[in-house]
């Protein structure tokens, strides 16, 4: 099992961490800031450095310009890249640059003796109406991303959440149902450090212990409440051409001692 001593984050909100839950200087914590705490802990007297360079709303090729470039000039030994789903999102996508920036992201970030982690996208389509139009979208990535890690098996590792079914369960999402919850990050953040070899301290893809105790009105009620709410501001911006990172620094920019 490598022990790391320094690792940048980068991507969208997924890793900046946005979910219900905030640290007492009003940032998200998320699962690359679990993650951080667990190697911190490992590396004890020896130290732990770490960066998330992560933006809310960030398209995988503005993830290549602002952000990898950025990392790749560190001596982080352990990168994480995580986008391309806000891509996906948007009409008229065009999936073939994004697997060309995806994989453009992937070969700068295997510069250096590091270890690279990707994702797959969960499943959004038990979970958030109207969204059967980007599985196959999502599937194409999924077969995308899993091709860079075979090509490159010693040197990347996959944190496969489409497989897992117990993200359909909304009290994993946030209210908006794009951004993890809480337990949803924790569930992650248990996902990448199983991919690193980490011993599990549970299973983070067994379902949650009670059952969903909300009735069908009051499922109802969320989801007219989600489409006021999140869906109309989020076409908005799309029509306006504005994005919710626009402007909005890196949270974590430095490579600095982190104690978690």
């Amino acid at each position: 099992m490598r022990q790391y001593r320094a690792m940048v984050a980068v991507g969208d909100s997924f890793t900046e961490g946005m979910c219900d839950d905030t640290l007492p200087d009003g940032q998200f914590r998320g699962w690359a800031d679990r993650v951080a705490a667990v190697l911190a802990a490992e590396a004890g007297a020896d130290g732990f450095r770490y960066a998330n360079l992560a933006v809310r709303g960030k398209l995988i090729g503005q993830i290549r310009d602002e952000q990898v470039d950025l990392a790749a000039a560190t001596d982080a030994d352990l990168v994480t890249l995580a986008g391309g789903l806000n891509d996906v999102l948007r009409p008229g996508c065009d999936i073939a640059e994004v697997e060309r920036q995806l994989g453009a992201c992937t070969r700068a970030l295997l510069a250096g003796d590091r270890t690279v982690v990707l994702f797959t996208s969960t499943d959004p389509t038990r979970r958030m109406a109207g969204s059967r139009r980007l599985l196959p979208a999502i599937l194409r990535m999924k077969a995308f991303v899993e091709g860079v890690v075979r090509d490159h098996p010693d040197r990347v590792v996959l944190v496969d959440l489409f497989s897992a079914p117990v993200f359909d369960d909304r009290r994993l999402w946030a209210e908006d149902r794009l951004h993890l919850s809480p337990e949803g990050h924790r569930r992650v953040a248990l996902a990448v450090l199983e991919a690193l070899g980490r011993p599990a301290a549970e299973d983070w893809r067994a379902p949650l212990a009670e059952p969903d105790p909300r009735t069908r009105a009051q499922r109802a009620r969320a989801d007219a409440r989600w489409l006021g709410t999140h869906v109309g501001p989020w076409i908005g911006r799309r029509l306006r051409g504005r994005s919710s990172g626009d402007g909005r620094p890196a949270k974590r920019p430095e490579l600095l001692p982190y104690e978690g």
